[in-house]
C-alpha cells in the first residue's frame, strides 16, 4: 500500500526541511528538539479528573511518574502502566502527556507514566530496572491513588514497547498473576537493526535506522547485552504463559518487521495476540494523532483493548 497522503503530506515537509539527524545533535540537543517540536503534532489534550506527579523510592532508585486519574470512583480502577517512546535516549512525561489522557479518558483506566533513566547517561539495564521497579510499586501502591493492584496492563511505545514486553516477561518469571493485558506500539524488540524494514526504510521515514543504530549505541555496554531478552524480547527462550496481547505496527516503520516477529512468536507460544498494521503509516503516527487520523484510530484501538481485558 502506498503512503497514506496525510503521512505523505508530512514526510515531504520534514523531509524538505533542514533537519539535522539525532547522532549530529547529540542526547541532550535532541532531547531539545524533541522538547520543542510543535504541539499541535501530537493528540488533542484533553481534561482528565486528576493529574499527580510523585517520585517511585525503591530499591535505591528515584523514578518520576505521573498518574492520570479518568474519574472520582469509589470503586478502585484498572491501572495501565505506560512506557514513553525515544531509543533509550529521548522522551519525556510532558512528551507524552496528550496521548496518556487520551488513553486515560477512553479506556477508563487510570495511567502511570514512568519517566525511567535515559542513555547514554544511564546505559542498560537501567532502563528495565527504572520499568520494573515502577510496576512492583504500583502493585504496593496502587490502593493510595484509586487504582486496583489486581487488574493492571503494562503498555508502551518504540522503546517503551520493549520495555513493556520486558516487563511483561519478568513478572511472569515472578509469579505475578494480575497482568491483565500488554500493549505494544511499535515495538523494538530485536538485537539488532538489521531486518527487512530496517534497510527498505532506512533513510526518509523519520525515524531512519541511523538513528536507531544510534539508540542501540547510545544504551549498549556491550555487545554481549545483545543477548539479552531484557534488551531484546524477541529472543527470549519462552514466551507463554503471558497475557493477552496488542501489538499495533505501521507499514513504513523502520521496527515494523520485529513487531511482527514478536507477535509472530508470541502467537506460536500460544498467547491472545492481536496484530494492528497501518499499512500507510511511519514512526511514530501514534504521537502525531494531532496531525494524523489513523493515529487517532491507533489510540482508540488501545483504549478497546484495556477496556476489553480490564473492565470488570
Amino acid at each position: 500500500m502506498p503512503l497514506h497522503p496525510q503521512a505523505k503530506a508530512f514526510l515531504d515537509i520534514i523531509n524538505a526541511s533542514d533537519r539535522t539527524p539525532m547522532r549530529a545533535l547529540g542526547a541532550e540537543k535532541a532531547r531539545e528538539a524533541y522538547a520543542a517540536r510543535p504541539k499541535y503534532f501530537a493528540s488533542q489534550w484533553v481534561d482528565v479528573f486528576s493529574v499527580e506527579n510523585r517520585v517511585v523510592e525503591q530499591n535505591n532508585l528515584s523514578i518520576p511518574i505521573r498518574i492520570y486519574s479518568p474519574k472520582q470512583s469509589q470503586a478502585l480502577l484498572p491501572v495501565c502502566i505506560f512506557y514513553h517512546g525515544g531509543g533509550m535516549v529521548i522522551g519525556t512525561l510532558d512528551g507524552y502527556d496528550t496521548l496518556c489522557r487520551q488513553i486515560c479518558v477512553q479506556s477508563d483506566c487510570i495511567i502511570v507514566s514512568v519517566d525511567y533513566r535515559l542513555a547514554p547517561e544511564h546505559k542498560f539495564p537501567a532502563a528495565i530496572d527504572d520499568a520494573y521497579t515502577a510496576l512492583l510499586w504500583v502493585l504496593q501502591q496502587a490502593e493510595t491513588f484509586g487504582g486496583d493492584k489486581n487488574n493492571i496492563a503494562i503498555s508502551g511505545d518504540s522503546a517503551g514497547g520493549s520495555l513493556a514486553a520486558v516487563v511483561t516477561i519478568l513478572a511472569r518469571d515472578q509469579g505475578i498473576s494480575n497482568i491483565k493485558c500488554q500493549v505494544l506500539i511499535y515495538p523494538a524488540t530485536a538485537s539488532h537493526a538489521d531486518s527487512s524494514s530496517h534497510l527498505a526504510f532506512a533513510k526518509g521515514y523519520f525515524l531512519e535506522r541511523d538513528t536507531v543504530l544510534w539508540f542501540h549505541e547510545s544504551y549498549i555496554v556491550s555487545d554481549k547485552n545483545r543477548e539479552d531478552f531484557r534488551y531484546a524480547p524477541l529472543i527470549a527462550k519462552e514466551l507463554t504463559h503471558l497475557p493477552p496481547t496488542l501489538i499495533i505496527v505501521a507499514g513504513y516503520d523502520t521496527l515494523r518487521d520485529e513487531g511482527v516477529a514478536y507477535a509472530n512468536r508470541l502467537t506460536a507460544s500460544g498467547i491472545d495476540v492481536s496484530l494492528q498494521e497501518y499499512p500507510g503509516m511511519f514512526h511514530p503516527f501514534v504521537s502525531l494523532a494531532g496531525v494524523l487520523d489513523e493515529g487517532k484510530e491507533a489510540i482508540s484501538a488501545v483504549a478497546k483493548t484495556l477496556r476489553k481485558f480490564t473492565q470488570k
